[in-house]
């Protein structure tokens, strides 16, 4: 079947010949030496004209080394301080443990740089704010990591339904799971910002805001705790928005299992691995009209390979370069905070819980 293609699924080759329009690419820094950035994140970067992966800080200097030469990058730094003070540099990715993510990126905007920052932003919506103040004096861009706002199947699945494909949204019903059970992993530490919530269950929360356009008025959670290490590994959620409900479960402690659904007035589209679809395979979403429950009005759309942290390295580049503007600003990424923030309270009181409430 023939990849899927209209002006929304192209825009990431748009975004990409506007930043290389932009005649140079970013100086990109790196703060770490996670398993995500050396894996995944720079491999993905070094891929597009738009971004110039040039250095990577970590606090052990041999480790910093041994990733520049891994990776092929010209500069090694053994503390983060070095990095961010390096003129050269103009963006820095920040992939720390959660809780060094408002510091570091404070820290990074204070000399200047702009800083694409993984998700979760901050432990709280409260701590997040503070990036605000810094972005106002500083004037640098700074954004939150989530990579699925810009993918092509995300992208075509959202025109659909502002489009009407599938009537009034009016449900949501997601599920992300991975077994992972490591005390020494950082997302096991919970004054570190660890657990499933935070790991995963945010990636729900932000596309289900996303899709229906507005805010959730009101949340429900439920978490379950490891005995031993302190962090939630299994949680469900529950979202009342203007418009609908989104309902979703997840999980760092279950089967390896992710999927998105999405329920209009008159059809429903399935994002089938919504969250990390693999780069060397298409990607594929089902547009059913509902006519009956044996996908008689199933319509399969593909889209061609794509790496969704080339797109979102292109993104940030291009809003570097004053093109077009960021995937996740941090208004957005505050407001997912405040939804986490609920959906914690809501678990410990067994009560509903507003987002504008406080953290």
């Amino acid at each position: 079947m023939a990849p899927f293609t209209t002006a929304a699924t192209t825009s990431a080759t748009l975004v990409a010949t506007t930043a290389s329009a932009a005649n140079t690419p970013v100086r990109w820094g790196v703060l770490g030496a996670a398993n995500i950035a050396l894996q995944q994140v720079i491999p993905a970067m070094q891929q597009s004209n738009a971004c110039a992966m040039m250095a990577v800080a970590s606090r052990d200097l041999q480790k910093a080394r041994d990733a520049a030469q891994q990776l092929g990058l010209p500069r090694a730094y053994g503390s983060y301080e070095e990095l961010v003070a390096d003129p050269d540099i103009e963006a820095i990715y920040n992939p720390l443990p959660n809780h060094l993510h408002v510091p570091w990126t404070i820290r990074a905007a204070e000399h200047g740089k702009h800083v694409l920052c993984e998700k979760p932003i901050a432990l709280n919506a409260r701590e997040a704010e503070q990036l605000l103040a810094v972005q106002q004096r500083t004037g640098v861009q700074i954004a939150e990591a989530f990579m699925v706002r810009t993918h092509p199947q995300w992208v075509a699945a959202r025109d659909l339904i502002t489009g009407g494909r599938i009537g009034a949204l009016r449900l949501i019903n997601g599920h992300f799971t991975y077994f992972r059970r490591d005390p020494n992993d950082v997302r096991s530490i919970p004054e570190w910002g660890g657990g499933a919530l935070m790991d995963i269950g945010c990636y729900p929360i932000t596309m289900s805001r996303w899709l229906f356009g507005e805010e959730p008025t009101d949340v429900v959670g439920q978490l379950e705790f490891d005995p031993d290490m302190g962090i939630d590994r299994v949680g469900s959620a529950l979202l009342r928005f203007p418009s609908g409900q989104a309902a979703f479960t997840f999980g760092g402690q279950v089967a390896l299992h992710q999927q998105m659904k999405l329920f209009g007035t008159r059809g429903h589209i399935t994002i089938e691995v919504p969250f990390n679809p693999p780069a060397d395979r298409p990607a594929r979403i089902v547009v059913d009209d509902g006519r009956d429950l044996v996908q008689g009005g199933a319509e399969a759309l593909t889209f061609a390979p794509t790496n969704q942290y080339t797109i979102q390295g292109e993104r940030f580049s291009a809003a570097v370069r004053g093109t077009t503007t960021v995937a996740v600003s941090l208004q957005d990424a505050i407001a997912n905070m405040r939804v986490i923030d609920a959906i914690v309270r809501s678990a410990a009181s067994r009560t509903w819980q507003s987002p504008t409430g406080a953290s």
